[in-house]
């Protein structure tokens, strides 16, 4: 990607008496090319190592076949619709201008108020693409109406308000207790890749095919085997679009918080509370995915389809020919996202070179996307049971649940020429989160994102007996339940769901603990009567992984797909069990565990030495 940016900022101040005035501009002017150009060298995606073998032997013996001997899980292509396959360039640029003004004034002793209000105006040039057959096309908006896509329109300028108010207030009139706090509406940039993905991805730059279940795919070493040799107008298409309605990005967020001089060795304590709420989220929908044409029977009711695209072999406007759209993503906007953190600290200023903070911090954050760099990834991957259109509301892959941290140091000068400091830190915090999914698109919209049912017993379990590789017998139906059982009663998480779905995000990974040491050295000299330093420095990150191997070691997620979906019986779901392995004798060995310790480069212990001169 190409990028080159213009600002202009200019701030006025004025004083009148209580009050102190700001009012200002800026001015940006974005400029991006992007080049993205993903699946270009073909994507072939195989059920079994094993199909993959049998493609690659066939082409062996048969480089001219036309078909393969194997049904392939999906297949997909992207390549240039440009005469002579030229590179598909998507430029985007924005012209981001805001003004603002702002009053600070001092209502009564000790109170300082802050009042603003901020308007931004993007204003985005006429860069998109025009294709008149996807234009005339109807699609359907999550709500099922009629709904149509113009892929030469990007978003388009609107005033976005953002107000806010800030106090700060010194109750005492000492500073020995202080509430602060606010509430405004924060107006930020989208990710501007957002925008060039419609650039990009409209059917006049580009043309994309993706076949699911099809033989007529052989594999083939060359990378041009399966494009086109017309420069038309593609006939196969991948759609992203912007809704006419959609705004930047925008958040309400409050906070509230009390800092108190306690009366013990000098301690500061502060309480914090937060919330965020979003006026204009981020979310996407497939306008080119048909409402559910049936449901899952049994337990797990989820809805199913049998057809997953609106839009095939749809008459051109030009009267020759036929389109089909494989996937049409919509950038819109979604106000149901939120966030909460309350944090509680108390911190030792720095006294006679010896300072501390000890600090715990709760957070709470749910959305119904955590939406990525491509409009179709972050539509097909967002993890789901119902329609992939109206996600629920689940934890976000950024909610940090827990968090813990203390840090302790101290320096001494002495000699008139030297200073030594050491410093300690210590965190104890959730590693993350994650959705437990099933193997292959068991719903049949298109994604491979389908959140898993917990049975309430084995009665609830259907299985396929089947042979993995290596194995000296059938893996059988009953003991894929039986393990299956199993591993849901020593998950903490799934053993509290049974009868009910995963979340997205829903489980934690366990609390990891860490601390990092250093140690700095100064020797202080003048230099044309100023003080240079010269400093050393050692610094050993995870440190406890030093003292002991089994310290500040973490934990990775054993299978998070446990559940390979292998088609309906009597229209209830039927799987295989994922299995860890089989052993030396030819025995399947299902995982058994949740977690394992993890094994990377922040898992071991490491020491760094640094050398700094330091002019005053």
């Amino acid at each position: 990607m190409e990028y080159s940016t213009f600002q202009f900022q200019d701030n006025f101040t004025y004083y009148a008496g209580a009050h102190t005035i700001t009012a200002g501009i800026n001015i940006e002017n974005l400029s991006f090319t992007n080049v993205f150009f993903p699946g270009s060298q073909s994507v072939y995606v195989y059920n079994s190592l094993a199909d993959f073998y049998t493609d690659a032997n066939d082409y062996i013996a048969n480089p001219g076949r036309t078909a393969s001997p194997i049904s392939l899980r999906r297949f997909q292509l992207r390549y240039s619709a440009l005469p002579g396959g030229a590179e598909p360039v998507q430029p985007s640029e924005v012209l981001y201008t805001g003004i603002y003004a702002q009053d600070e004034f001092e209502p009564m002793a000790g109170l300082k108020l802050t009042a603003g209000l901020r308007m931004d105006i993007p204003i985005f040039s006429d860069t998109g693409y025009e294709n008149p057959n996807v234009n005339a096309m109807t699609f359907i908006d999550p709500s099922g109406n009629p709904y149509t896509i113009n892929t030469e329109q990007l978003p388009k300028s609107k005033a976005l308000i953002s107000p806010r108010l800030g106090f700060n207030y010194d109750v005492m009139g000492d500073k020995t207790l202080q509430v602060r706090g606010g509430t405004g509406v924060f107006t930020g940039r989208p990710v501007f890749v957002w925008i060039s993905n419609q650039v990009g991805n409209n059917g006049v730059l580009t043309g994309f095919e993706s076949i699911d279940n099809t033989t007529t795919r052989p594999f083939v070493p060359d990378a041009t085997a399966y494009v086109p040799s017309s420069a038309t107008l593609p006939s196969s298409v991948e759609i992203a679009a912007t809704d006419p309605d959609f705004k930047f990005p925008q958040t309400w967020r409050s906070n509230i918080a009390v800092d108190k001089k306690l009366p013990w060795w000098g301690l500061v304590g502060t309480l914090e509370y937060i919330y965020s709420q979003d006026v204009n989220g981020m979310t996407y929908f497939n306008a080119n995915l048909p409402l559910a044409q049936t449901s899952f029977s049994g337990p797990d009711g989820r809805p199913r389809w049998t057809s997953n695209r609106l839009n095939v072999n749809v008459p051109n406007v030009s009267g020759t020919g036929t389109t089909t759209v494989t996937s049409a993503e919509v950038l819109a906007n979604t106000d149901r996202g939120y966030s909460s953190s309350f944090a509680i600290k108390l911190e030792k200023p720095i006294d006679k070179g010896f300072f501390a903070t000890a600090a715990y911090n709760f957070g709470n954050a749910r959305n119904t996307i955590d939406p990525g760099s491509i409009a179709r990834g972050s539509w097909q991957n967002n993890a789901i049971y119902n329609d992939p259109n109206n996600p629920r509301l689940d934890y976000s892959a950024n909610d940090q649940r827990h968090r813990a941290i203390v840090s302790l140091g101290y320096r001494k000068e002495y000699a008139g020429k030297f200073a030594s400091q050491i410093g300690i830190f210590w965190e104890g915090r959730n590693q993350g989160r994650f959705s437990y999914i099933t193997s292959n698109d068991m719903n049949g919209d298109g994604g491979f994102n389908d959140l898993i049912y917990v049975a309430r017993d084995q009665s609830e379990m259907l299985f396929e007996t089947h042979t993995p590789t290596g194995a000296s017998a059938p893996y059988t139906a009953a003991q894929q339940a039986a393990d299956w059982d199993a591993f849901i009663a020593q998950d903490e998480y799934l053993s509290g769901i049974r009868g009910g779905y995963a979340d997205r995000n829903g489980a934690l990974i366990p609390w990891v603990f860490r601390a990092d040491f250093s140690f700095v050295q100064d020797f202080f000299m003048d230099v044309k009567g100023k003080r240079n330093t010269l400093q050393f420095r050692v610094d050993i990150i995870n440190v406890g992984n030093l003292l002991n191997d089994s310290w500040g070691v973490g934990n990775v997620v054993s299978q998070a797909r446990p559940l390979n979906y292998r088609g309906v019986t009597s229209n209830v779901p039927r799987y295989r069990l994922n299995i860890k392995n089989v052993d030396s004798s030819g025995n399947v060995v299902p995982f058994t565990e949740t977690f394992t310790k993890s094994a990377s480069l922040d898992d071991v212990w490491q020491m760094q030495f640094s050398l700094r001169y330091i002019f005053n």
